[in-house]
């Protein structure tokens, strides 16, 4: 008679606070990197075309 196969131990949780990025390892983070991406392309946009107008 074969014996019944240990159940295998739980996956490890899963930590959806991490990226998985290098240098942004949490999702704060990312959202800021977004948001001020962003600021800085609307003020290059608003500065850039008086610049060379």
């Amino acid at each position: 008679m074969m014996k019944a196969a240990a159940p295998s131990p739980p996956a490890a949780p899963v930590d959806d606070a991490l990226t998985g990025l290098p240098g942004l390892r949490t999702w704060p983070r990312v959202y800021a990197f977004v948001v001020v991406s962003f600021i800085v392309w609307v003020v290059l946009l608003a500065v850039l075309p008086r610049l060379f107008a």
